[in-house]
């Protein structure tokens, strides 16, 4: 029996990574796909999301004719500031970053091992981007670290894999995962299945990721 599944969307994967940020989290959210999440968070609970360039307090995007290129975030993107919020010097965003201030910190990633090593910052091709930069500090400072990114490469490859084969960000720092196609968990035994959507076997998930998997037991 062929069983069809269909993707989630980024916006759909930025939803469900939004739905499991406890109430007064503080929250930073990498470059690229994850600074969708503050889109997604709900109102009735307060999240404080941080930037590294200097933000605390960090709103959704602004509508469109409404961006101040003054107020943007570490991607260069512009955000708007909630009520209470603040900027500051970039000494002081990293002061948050390596202090152990951050609940949470949502990344991109090429690469994440079965034990939650993390490489996003190079794949070794020419041209690429000459240094790890912030993402070791966050990858390290923050109490939990996440990944937001699609399960497969265009060419079919698992970015989830037994051993990380890119530069390395952080070591075992990754405990969640979230794709496309499934949510994960890195534990010292491996990858656990937290969810995974809907028309997806586990067997054929197992087989996509080219890896043994446990199902997470709650």
């Amino acid at each position: 029996m062929t069983t069809t599944y269909k993707p989630l969307s980024r916006d759909e994967m930025a939803a469900r990574v939004a739905k499991d940020i406890h109430d007064g989290a503080y929250v930073n959210l990498g470059i690229g796909m994850p600074t969708k999440v503050a889109n997604y968070l709900p109102d009735d609970i307060e999240i404080v999301l941080h930037s590294e360039n200097g933000i605390l307090g960090m709103g959704p995007a602004p509508e469109e004719g409404q961006e101040d290129y003054d107020l943007i975030n570490a991607g260069k993107q512009p955000v708007t500031l909630l009520d209470g919020g603040s900027y500051f010097h970039h000494a002081d965003s990293f002061a948050i970053m390596r202090g152990g201030h951050l609940d949470i910190c949502v990344l991109g990633a090429f690469q994440v091992s079965a034990k939650g090593d993390l490489a996003n910052w190079s794949t070794g091709e020419p041209g690429a981007i000459p240094a790890v930069g912030g993402a070791m500090d966050l990858a390290i400072g923050a109490k939990s670290t996440w990944v937001m990114m699609n399960l497969l490469t265009r060419d079919g490859t698992s970015k989830l894999v037994q051993e990380a084969t890119y530069p390395l960000t952080g070591i075992e720092c990754v405990k969640r995962v979230y794709t496309d196609l499934a949510t994960f968990a890195c534990t010292p035994d491996g990858l656990e299945v937290i969810d995974r959507v809907e028309g997806l076997s586990h067997e054929e998930l197992e087989r996509l990721v080219g890896m043994p998997l446990k199902q997470a037991s709650n």
